[in-house]
C-alpha cells in the first residue's frame, strides 16, 4: 500500500486491479524509451512526452508535467532512468495537488443542504444510468436515504433501467414513462423529496448528442423548474464520461461544461482501457473536482476519487 492511504485494502486493491491496463501501458512504453540510457535527458523526455500525450493524459496537462521533470533535471544536475517512475508519479502529484480542489473522503458527508439535489448528466452509453445506480447505493449504506428521478424520458429503456437499479438498491424512484416533459419528472421528483425528508435526490437527464442544442434547453428547463422549490438547487450537476474514450473525453467535458454549470465529474470503465491518463488531464485542466471513478462492474467499484491515491496505483 502506497505512502499515504485513504482507501481500506479492499478498494485500494480495486484501484488497482482497474488502473492495471493503463499502468502496463504507460510503464512499457517508458521502458522502451529509457532502454540503454541512463540518465534523463532531452530524448527520454521527448519520449515521455510523446507517451503521456498518446496515453491521453492531454497536450497541455503534458506540457507542465515535462516542464516540470525538465526543471528538476536542471535543478539535481543528473537523474537516472531507473528513477523515472518515481520522478513522474511524485510531479503529476504534486501538479493534482496544487488544484484548490479537496478530495472528499466519502459518502458520509454532511450534507450541506436537504434534500441534496444532483442531477446527472453525460452522453448516451457512458454508463450514466449505472452510476447514479451505484450512487444511490454507496449513498444508502452511508445512512441516507435517497429518492431517484427518471428525467431521461426519450428513451423507454432509460426510464426502464432506472427502475431496475431503484429496485435493486431498494430505493423510491419517480417516473412517468417515456414522452413525459423531463423538466415535470424533475419538479415532481425534487418536489417529493422534500415532502418525504429524502437526504438526497439524484436527477437522471437524457443522454442525447452533447452538440444538440435543444437537449441543452432542456437541461436549463430542469435546472429553473427544479429552483422553483429549492433556489439554490441543483446543488451538483454531474457530468459522466467514459474514459476509454480518451480525447472524446475531453471533448464532451468542454461542450457540457459550457452548455450547463457542471461542478462535479466521474469517469467511468477505467477497468476496461489503457487510457486511464484521460484522469488526470481532465482533473489539472477543468479545475472541476472528479468527484467518482468507475474501475469494474460491481456497485463497490465506483469510488470516490482521490488524487493521492490515484497516481499511488498508477506508478506504484
Amino acid at each position: 500500500m502506497g505512502l499515504f492511504s485513504f482507501l481500506s485494502k479492499d478498494k485500494k486493491e480495486d484501484l488497482d486491479k482497474g488502473l492495471e491496463k493503463t499502468k502496463t501501458s504507460i510503464f512499457s512504453r517508458i521502458s522502451k524509451a529509457v532502454a540503454g540510457k541512463s540518465k534523463v535527458d532531452d530524448e527520454v523526455l521527448d519520449n515521455l512526452e510523446e507517451i503521456l500525450v498518446t496515453s491521453d493524459v492531454g497536450v497541455e496537462t503534458t506540457v507542465r508535467i515535462v516542464e516540470r521533470i525538465q526543471n528538476r533535471v536542471a535543478r539535481d544536475k543528473f537523474l537516472g532512468t531507473a528513477e523515472l517512475n518515481t520522478i513522474l508519479k511524485e510531479e503529476i502529484a504534486g501538479l493534482l495537488l496544487e488544484n484548490s480542489i479537496e478530495d472528499q473522503k466519502g459518502f458520509d458527508f454532511a450534507l450541506p443542504y436537504k434534500p441534496y439535489v444532483i442531477m446527472v448528466v453525460g452522453v448516451n452509453g457512458v454508463g450514466k444510468t449505472t452510476t447514479i445506480g451505484k450512487l444511490a447505493y454507496h449513498f444508502k449504506k452511508a445512512g441516507k436515504s435517497v429518492l431517484l428521478g427518471a428525467a431521461d424520458t426519450f428513451r423507454a429503456a432509460a426510464v426502464d433501467q432506472l427502475n431496475i437499479w431503484a429496485e435493486r438498491v431498494d430505493v423510491p424512484i419517480i417516473m412517468q414513462g417515456m414522452g413525459a416533459d423531463p423538466a415535470s419528472v424533475a419538479y415532481d421528483t425534487v418536489n417529493s423529496g422534500i415532502s418525504r425528508g429524502s437526504d438526497v435526490v439524484i436527477i437522471d437527464t437524457a443522454g442525447r448528442l452533447h452538440n444538440k442544442i435543444n437537449l441543452m434547453n432542456e437541461l436549463s428547463k430542469i435546472r429553473k423548474v427544479v429552483q422553483k422549490l429549492i433556489p439554490e438547487a441543483p446543488h451538483e450537476v454531474l457530468l459522466v464520461l467514459d474514459a476509454s474514450t480518451g480525447q472524446n473525453a475531453f471533448e464532451q467535458a468542454k461542450q457540457f461544461t459550457a452548455a450547463t454549470e457542471v461542478n462535479a465529474l466521474c469517469l467511468t470503465k477505467l477497468d476496461g482501457t489503457a487510457k486511464g491518463g484521460v484522469v488526470i488531464g481532465i482533473s489539472d485542466q477543468f479545475r472541476i473536482p472528479v468527484k467518482y471513478i468507475g474501475v469494474g462492474e460491481k456497485l463497490e467499484h465506483l469510488q470516490i476519487f482521490n488524487r493521492v491515491e490515484f497516481v499511488d496505483s498508477l506508478f506504484k
